[in-house]
Protein backbone atom coordinates (compact mmCIF):
# COMPACT_ATOMS: atom_id res chain seq x y z
CA UNK A 1 0.00 0.00 0.00
CA UNK A 2 1.31 3.12 -1.10
CA UNK A 3 2.09 5.60 1.93
CA UNK A 4 -0.07 8.40 0.77
CA UNK A 5 -3.00 5.98 1.04
CA UNK A 6 -2.44 5.37 5.06
CA UNK A 7 -3.83 7.46 7.60
CA UNK A 8 -2.52 10.78 9.08
CA UNK A 9 -1.49 9.74 12.50
CA UNK A 10 -3.35 11.25 15.18
CA UNK A 11 -2.06 12.39 18.62
CA UNK A 12 -2.33 10.13 21.28
CA UNK A 13 -4.39 11.62 24.32
CA UNK A 14 -1.07 12.44 26.77
CA UNK A 15 0.38 14.03 23.76
CA UNK A 16 -2.42 16.27 22.79
CA UNK A 17 -3.19 17.27 26.49
CA UNK A 18 0.61 18.23 26.94
CA UNK A 19 0.29 20.61 23.70
CA UNK A 20 -2.64 22.25 25.22
CA UNK A 21 -1.50 22.74 28.29
CA UNK A 22 1.68 24.54 26.54
CA UNK A 23 -0.57 26.57 24.64
CA UNK A 24 -2.67 27.43 27.57
CA UNK A 25 0.57 28.18 29.41
CA UNK A 26 1.68 30.50 26.74
CA UNK A 27 -1.24 32.01 26.30
CA UNK A 28 -1.37 33.10 29.71
CA UNK A 29 1.96 34.13 29.89
CA UNK A 30 1.44 36.23 26.65
CA UNK A 31 -1.56 38.10 28.42
CA UNK A 32 0.88 40.55 29.87
CA UNK A 33 2.11 42.49 27.34
CA UNK A 34 5.07 43.57 29.45
CA UNK A 35 6.41 40.55 30.45
CA UNK A 36 9.62 39.09 28.69
CA UNK A 37 8.54 35.17 28.22
CA UNK A 38 10.82 32.72 27.47
CA UNK A 39 10.15 29.23 26.29
CA UNK A 40 11.69 27.44 29.75
CA UNK A 41 9.01 29.66 31.73
CA UNK A 42 6.55 28.26 29.23
CA UNK A 43 7.86 25.05 29.80
CA UNK A 44 7.66 25.64 33.48
CA UNK A 45 4.32 27.36 33.42
CA UNK A 46 2.49 24.47 31.61
CA UNK A 47 4.51 21.65 34.02
CA UNK A 48 6.29 19.87 30.90
CA UNK A 49 9.77 19.13 30.05
CA UNK A 50 11.61 21.36 27.53
CA UNK A 51 11.90 18.69 25.43
CA UNK A 52 7.68 18.03 25.20
CA UNK A 53 7.89 21.22 24.43
CA UNK A 54 10.46 21.53 21.82
CA UNK A 55 8.60 18.40 20.44
CA UNK A 56 5.58 20.16 20.01
CA UNK A 57 6.73 23.42 18.95
CA UNK A 58 10.24 23.33 17.68
CA UNK A 59 10.68 27.28 18.10
CA UNK A 60 9.14 30.55 19.78
CA UNK A 61 7.69 31.28 16.22
CA UNK A 62 5.75 28.33 15.43
CA UNK A 63 4.45 28.27 19.74
CA UNK A 64 3.44 32.50 18.71
CA UNK A 65 1.93 31.03 15.16
CA UNK A 66 -0.39 28.12 16.83
CA UNK A 67 -1.44 30.84 19.36
CA UNK A 68 -2.58 33.27 16.98
CA UNK A 69 -3.92 30.56 14.43
CA UNK A 70 -6.09 29.03 17.86
CA UNK A 71 -7.51 32.42 18.62
CA UNK A 72 -8.21 33.02 14.92
CA UNK A 73 -10.17 29.52 14.92
CA UNK A 74 -11.97 30.57 18.43
CA UNK A 75 -13.20 33.98 16.71
CA UNK A 76 -14.52 32.55 13.74
CA UNK A 77 -16.02 30.11 15.20
CA UNK A 78 -17.86 33.00 17.49
CA UNK A 79 -19.31 33.73 14.32
CA UNK A 80 -21.43 31.10 13.97
CA UNK A 81 -22.63 30.76 17.73
CA UNK A 82 -23.27 34.54 18.58
CA UNK A 83 -26.54 35.05 19.89
CA UNK A 84 -28.53 38.31 19.46
CA UNK A 85 -32.61 39.45 18.72
CA UNK A 86 -31.47 40.87 15.51
CA UNK A 87 -28.82 40.31 12.71
CA UNK A 88 -27.66 44.16 13.98
CA UNK A 89 -26.79 42.52 17.29
CA UNK A 90 -25.74 39.42 16.48
CA UNK A 91 -22.90 41.26 14.21
CA UNK A 92 -22.10 43.82 16.85
CA UNK A 93 -22.00 40.90 19.69
CA UNK A 94 -19.37 39.14 17.16
CA UNK A 95 -17.34 42.60 16.55
CA UNK A 96 -16.81 43.06 20.67
CA UNK A 97 -15.39 39.61 20.79
CA UNK A 98 -13.56 40.70 17.50
CA UNK A 99 -12.18 43.67 19.46
CA UNK A 100 -11.54 41.57 22.47
CA UNK A 101 -9.57 39.53 20.47
CA UNK A 102 -7.74 42.20 18.99
CA UNK A 103 -6.73 44.28 22.16
CA UNK A 104 -5.39 41.06 23.81
CA UNK A 105 -3.71 39.29 21.02
CA UNK A 106 -1.65 42.99 19.96
CA UNK A 107 1.42 41.63 21.89
CA UNK A 108 1.27 37.70 20.37
CA UNK A 109 0.94 39.43 17.10
CA UNK A 110 3.63 42.08 17.40
CA UNK A 111 5.81 39.66 18.52
CA UNK A 112 5.50 37.17 15.63
CA UNK A 113 6.04 40.33 13.26
CA UNK A 114 9.42 40.42 15.26
CA UNK A 115 10.01 36.40 14.03
CA UNK A 116 8.65 36.53 10.72
CA UNK A 117 7.44 39.17 8.52
CA UNK A 118 3.87 40.42 7.18
CA UNK A 119 4.41 38.42 4.18
CA UNK A 120 3.61 35.37 6.01
CA UNK A 121 0.92 33.35 4.95
CA UNK A 122 -0.39 33.06 8.04
CA UNK A 123 -1.62 36.82 8.08
CA UNK A 124 -3.43 36.62 4.87
CA UNK A 125 -4.88 33.43 5.33
CA UNK A 126 -6.39 33.84 8.93
CA UNK A 127 -7.58 37.49 7.60
CA UNK A 128 -9.35 35.73 5.06
CA UNK A 129 -11.17 33.36 7.27
CA UNK A 130 -12.42 35.73 9.60
CA UNK A 131 -13.52 37.98 6.63
CA UNK A 132 -15.04 34.65 5.21
CA UNK A 133 -16.72 33.51 8.83
CA UNK A 134 -17.96 37.16 9.53
CA UNK A 135 -19.33 38.36 5.94
CA UNK A 136 -22.72 36.52 6.23
CA UNK A 137 -23.21 38.22 10.11
CA UNK A 138 -22.66 41.83 7.70
CA UNK A 139 -24.40 40.68 4.99
CA UNK A 140 -27.06 39.50 7.34
CA UNK A 141 -27.31 43.20 8.84
CA UNK A 142 -27.38 44.99 5.89
CA UNK A 143 -30.34 43.27 4.40
CA UNK A 144 -32.52 43.84 7.50
CA UNK A 145 -31.35 47.35 6.99
CA UNK A 146 -29.92 47.52 10.57
CA UNK A 147 -25.98 48.24 8.92
CA UNK A 148 -25.15 50.66 6.56
CA UNK A 149 -24.83 49.24 2.78
CA UNK A 150 -21.92 50.70 1.68
CA UNK A 151 -19.39 49.12 3.85
CA UNK A 152 -17.40 45.93 3.26
CA UNK A 153 -16.63 43.72 6.52
CA UNK A 154 -12.64 44.40 5.57
CA UNK A 155 -13.74 48.41 6.57
CA UNK A 156 -15.39 47.36 9.80
CA UNK A 157 -12.68 45.30 10.69
CA UNK A 158 -10.06 47.18 9.98
CA UNK A 159 -11.93 50.33 11.98
CA UNK A 160 -12.24 47.96 15.31
CA UNK A 161 -8.69 47.13 14.81
CA UNK A 162 -7.39 50.60 14.77
CA UNK A 163 -9.35 51.38 17.85
CA UNK A 164 -8.06 48.21 19.36
CA UNK A 165 -4.88 49.70 18.99
CA UNK A 166 -4.85 52.69 20.89
CA UNK A 167 -3.14 52.43 23.90
CA UNK A 168 -5.87 52.08 27.15
CA UNK A 169 -7.62 50.27 29.15
CA UNK A 170 -10.70 48.92 28.61
CA UNK A 171 -12.88 51.66 30.54
CA UNK A 172 -10.74 54.42 27.88
CA UNK A 173 -11.53 52.01 24.88
CA UNK A 174 -14.89 50.79 25.33
CA UNK A 175 -16.70 53.90 24.63
CA UNK A 176 -14.86 54.78 21.55
CA UNK A 177 -16.11 51.43 20.43
CA UNK A 178 -19.20 51.86 21.48
CA UNK A 179 -19.31 55.45 19.00
CA UNK A 180 -17.60 53.51 15.68
CA UNK A 181 -20.11 50.82 16.17
CA UNK A 182 -23.24 53.06 16.75
CA UNK A 183 -21.66 54.83 13.40
CA UNK A 184 -22.70 51.46 11.27
CA UNK A 185 -26.06 51.97 11.59
CA UNK A 186 -27.94 53.67 8.53
CA UNK A 187 -28.28 56.96 7.92
CA UNK A 188 -31.79 59.06 8.58
CA UNK A 189 -33.72 59.08 5.48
Amino acid sequence: MPLDQFPAPTRRADAERNREKILAAARSAFADPEAEISMAEISRRAGVGMATLYRNFPGRRELLEALYTDEVNAICKAAGTVDGETPGAVLTAWLHRFFAFSTSKRHIASELLEHTDRSNPLFDSNRARVIAAGRPLLAAAQRAHEVRGDLALEQVLDMVIAIATIHGDTRYLEPILQAALHGLRPRPT
